[in-house]
């Protein structure tokens, strides 16, 4: 990716707390964890706010239905923020950012969530884990698991502010390291060097 257009800056650290996932409205993506972790967590920090960003997939067979955000926007555990075509803004004004998916190849949300030095909460399956890195960057919790989503959640608030700027500058650093265009354009062109030698 090409990180010149994104820009980390100070974490969102305003008078609330903000989890935001960014993805398409469907199952596989953790959606329904992410609406029950909010609520668990909203019991003892009602100061939390969670945002969903994404394309409400009404052509997918695991997608979320209008209804149901409209469910969660009326109990008050979440915001929906309909769909954007620059996710920056929106990254810049988040504390963390959340992909609870169930399987993921490489998830263009926690990408871009790095690139804007930003902590991470996902799920510990391959794909996530390539730039979500427990003890380093980012909380992992289970897969299909609200709990543990919550809990995971839950250790991040845990931190003081310079503790989740520390792991938003080490997202920051894993992008830079291992995926700006410049660094995987060197892999791609060793591996064809490699392939025809």
């Amino acid at each position: 990716m090409d990180l010149a257009q994104f820009v980390p800056n100070p974490a969102g650290e305003g008078p609330s707390p903000v989890f935001l996932m960014v993805a398409r409205l469907l199952r596989d993506k953790g959606v329904v964890e992410f609406a029950e972790a909010a609520r668990i967590v909203r019991q003892t920090r009602p100061d939390v706010a969670f945002q969903l960003l994404g394309f409400l997939d009404v052509q997918n067979r695991t997608a979320i239905d209008r209804a149901m955000v409209d469910g969660w926007e009326r109990e008050g555990i979440l915001d929906y923020l309909g769909e954007a075509t620059d996710v920056r803004p929106y990254l810049a004004r988040a504390t963390a950012v959340v992909l609870p998916s169930y399987r993921e190849g490489m998830p263009r949300s926690l990408l871009e969530a790095a690139a804007m030095g930003r902590p991470l909460i996902a799920t510990d399956v391959p794909g996530c884990t390539e730039i979500a890195r427990a003890d380093e960057n980012a909380f992992l919790c289970a897969p299909r698991n609200a709990r543990s989503l919550a809990d995971a959640m839950l250790a991040l608030l845990g931190l003081t502010p310079d503790a989740r700027a520390a792991m938003g500058r080490r997202s920051r650093t894993i992008a830079e390291r291992e995926f700006d265009v410049s660094v995987v354009e060197v892999r791609y062109l060793d591996a064809i060097a490699r392939a025809i030698a």
